[in-house]
């Protein structure tokens, strides 16, 4: 069953990639929600599955047979609360840009970056002033 997960993992994260590289904001947080997931098949994976004698139990000690292993549920549990707070704050964010920029579209959210245009010329090297003392002659 484990080799089935495995590829079920190497497809979301194929199809997360995909999404993320879209132009489209709504995509892009489709792609971040489907790598949450396959964060998370990627540490139930870790975990082994199937049921073992869990660890620090001193011999001789009776066990739940068939118990699942705690800590990967643990570390789920966490990384499905980062994901959702990323994917609030993703959305708030691009809820926001569509607001100011009334566009979806990666391209055209490009507000921050110069426009294209004649470049400055090279600011030219400066005099020396009176009283200044060069790097080779310095005080001793």
């Amino acid at each position: 069953m484990e080799p089935v997960f495995a590829l079920a993992f190497g497809v979301l994260v194929a199809a997360s990639t995909y999404l993320i590289m879209s132009r489209n904001v709504l995509r892009i947080v489709l792609g971040l929600l489907v790598l949450g997931n396959a964060a998370n098949l990627s540490i139930f994976l870790a975990g082994r599955m199937g049921t073992r004698t869990p660890p620090l139990v001193p011999e001789g000690a009776t066990t739940l047979v068939g118990g699942a292993n705690p800590l990967p549920q643990a570390l789920i549990l966490t990384a499905i609360v980062i994901s959702f707070a990323l994917i609030a704050f993703t959305v708030i964010l691009f809820e926001s840009a569509h607001r100011r920029f009334g566009t979806l579209d990666t391209e055209a959210l490009r507000d921050a970056e110069p426009k294209p245009g004649p470049k400055p010329a090279p600011a030219a090297a400066a005099a020396p002033v009176a009283g200044d003392v060069p790097a080779a002659e310095t005080v001793r």
